[in-house]
């Protein structure tokens, strides 16, 4: 097939992915963390000051906040939650959030739908390239199968139509990795430049991403020991410094001058006090908690205090993990298994298929080399693109299962695009190596058709996805919740069925972004979980997240009480709206 019919191809490909992206987002509500990124963007391009949200680094905030510059909006500076600042209350940001978007005068949705679209054209922009790179490493029906899985991907559509820093993490990732391994094979001044720019990028999408400097220390190590020209010492000098080189045009170059403008206006004995009342209460060593408060003092380095002070914050929280709902079971410390679980349910069973297909293709050219003493020394120097993306899933994947923060498959997000294109390298060596070539087309056609056809069966509700190995999407919130499956998405979907059942009165426990006055207005009232006396006669809608925490068995350890909502298994239930939100009448 010619480059321009491939060409048209992945157009198609993307246009739908973009055109899907977008119609599937006009009635979904806020997230929870939309509440503090959306605000948190504009504040930054508006102010100039970095006190929000700070646990997170501002490229993808600053991003959505695109859009809105172009509005009227009316920011709150005389709200408590943005001059009094947090003070190492973390709920603060979204305190600030609500008055910002729902109190302010500001129209909510349109602020809403257009601080997601630069999202989907980030989304997009990966899915370029990703083809582009696949292309280069296999050829273009490689390149076609890949983007085909990205495009189609349940979870890339639900995380990419979201002001949130996931998806922007998988492109950080891909542009890091993929620049730096071109520095490695040809480490000319461009090349450098082109190296340190990309890896600052993805250090300004998500502090995870700081998993790439291990990464770049193995490929480094390895690359010089497979294709050395001069003694192994004088080599791994040279590209020592030239990685260096790299990670100071990252930091210095990219990093520092985009965190001095977001902390041009932030006062500093502001930004003082807030890093000491967030950073006392972590596990972060009083050493480094000294030194990041040392270097506010100073104007030169106040920048790179703010990104460090976001990375210790961040470290933190994934050693000390969060409270969540895991089959049937709620627990804080997490679980080691969590991730390839979730992985499992939450990815199309086409996908899961072809996983396995990939790894026995890759296996039989493995086998097809001479000896067998050379055969992982020639694989890896042949194929030192796919042996470092193997050792990024490795690293990334071992750090996310022996940590306790089990915030969902989002997480995993950054690993995604190099599964497709091991996928996709894989399943093309698993047709050259078998006799049936014929049949083996057959089959890959056919996951493929399913693949795209589950992912299309489940608009809009994307954020809800789960395989037909565990029943569906509607049985999803027997296994796990949060943003796997309710992330308060769904609020507007309980408005409009109220309104076409003309309810007038609800009790609502609701977990998510959007505000309850601004779209319930005077026909809800808020229900307290643990209280049990509810009043007959009455509806009560319950999301998932909240509703299956007390539903759940406390695992080993857990001392708080989980059991408060058993008492609706023997209530009525009305109505789900988009999988997430559970409406009862109760008797």
């Amino acid at each position: 097939m010619s480059n321009k019919k491939i060409n048209i191809i992945a157009a198609i490909l993307l246009i739908i992915l973009f055109a899907v992206s977008v119609q599937s987002i006009k009635h979904k509500s806020l997230t929870f963390d939309e509440l503090a990124h959306l605000p948190a963007g504009y504040s930054y391009l508006a102010q100039k000051d970095y006190r929000l949200n700070p646990e997170h680094p501002p490229l993808i905030k600053d991003l959505s906040a695109v859009p809105l510059l172009a509005m009227d909006l009316n920011f709150p500076k005389e709200d408590p939650s943005w001059h009094e600042g947090s003070q190492g209350r973390w709920w603060v940001q979204f305190n600030f959030g609500s008055e910002f978007l729902y109190r302010s005068g500001n129209n909510a949705d349109k602020i809403i739908f257009w601080g997601r679209i630069p999202m989907i054209l980030l989304l997009v922009l990966l899915g370029i390239f990703l083809f582009k790179w696949t292309r280069e490493l296999a050829g273009n029906k490689p390149a076609i199968l890949l983007l085909t899985l990205f495009s189609f991907s349940p979870t890339l559509i639900a995380h990419g139509r979201l002001v949130t820093t996931d998806v922007g993490a998988a492109l950080g990732a891909v542009l890091s990795i993929y620049y730096y391994l071109k520095f490695l094979k040809n480490p000319t001044k461009k090349n450098i430049l082109l190296a340190g720019i990309a890896l600052g990028i993805s250090l300004l999408f998500k502090f995870s991403l700081i998993l790439i400097f291990p990464l770049i220390v193995i490929t480094t190590l390895i690359f010089t020991i497979l294709n050395r020209k001069d003694s192994f010492i004088k080599t791994l000098i040279k590209y020592k410094f030239l990685a260096l080189a790299v990670i100071a045009i990252a930091v210095l170059g990219v990093i520092w001058p985009v965190y001095k403008y977001h902390t041009q206006n932030y006062p500093t004995d502001l930004q003082y006090s807030e890093a000491k009342a967030f950073l006392v209460t972590t596990t972060v060593p009083k050493p480094l908690i000294n030194l990041n408060l040392k270097m506010i003092k100073n104007p030169i380095t106040k920048p790179l205090a703010q990104y460090s002070q976001g990375l210790l914050m961040a470290t933190n929280r994934t050693a000390t993990g969060n409270t969540t709902y895991f089959l049937g079971k709620v627990s804080a410390e997490g679980w080691w298994y969590y991730f390839p679980v979730v992985f499992f349910l939450k990815t199309p069973l086409p996908l899961n298929i072809l996983i396995l297909i990939s790894i026995v293709g890759n296996l039989l050219l493995l086998k097809s080399l001479k000896s067998p003493l050379s055969r992982l020394k020639n694989w890896i120097k042949n194929h030192f693109t796919e042996f470092s993306i193997i050792v990024f899933l490795i690293i990334y994947w071992t750090t996310s299962m022996i940590g306790s923060l089990n915030i969902g498959i989002r997480h995993l997000l950054p690993t995604f695009p190099f599964i497709y294109i091991l996928v996709s390298l894989g399943i093309k060596n698993w047709i050259k190596n078998i006799d049936k070539k014929a049949l083996a087309k057959l089959i890959v056609l056919t996951l493929i058709i399913w693949y795209a056809i589950s992912s299309l069966m489940a608009f809009p509700n994307y954020l809800t996805y789960f395989n037909q190995a565990v029943g569906g999407s509607g049985t999803g919130h027997k296994y796990v919740v949060d943003s796997n499956l309710d992330w308060g998405q769904d609020l507007n979907g309980l408005e409009l069925w109220m309104k076409e059942n003309n309810i007038n009165k609800i009790y609502i426990d609701y977990f998510g972004g959007a505000d309850l006055d601004y779209y319930l207005k005077d026909k809800y009232t808020r229900w307290e979980s643990r209280n049990k006396d509810f009043p007959r006669g009455n509806y009560l809608a319950v999301s998932a997240t909240q509703l299956q925490g007390g539903r759940g068995k406390p695992a080993k350890g857990y001392d708080q009480p989980t059991d408060y909502y058993m008492w609706l298994n023997n209530q009525e239930l009305k109505k789900v709206i988009g999988n997430s939100i559970f409406i009862f009448y109760v008797k």
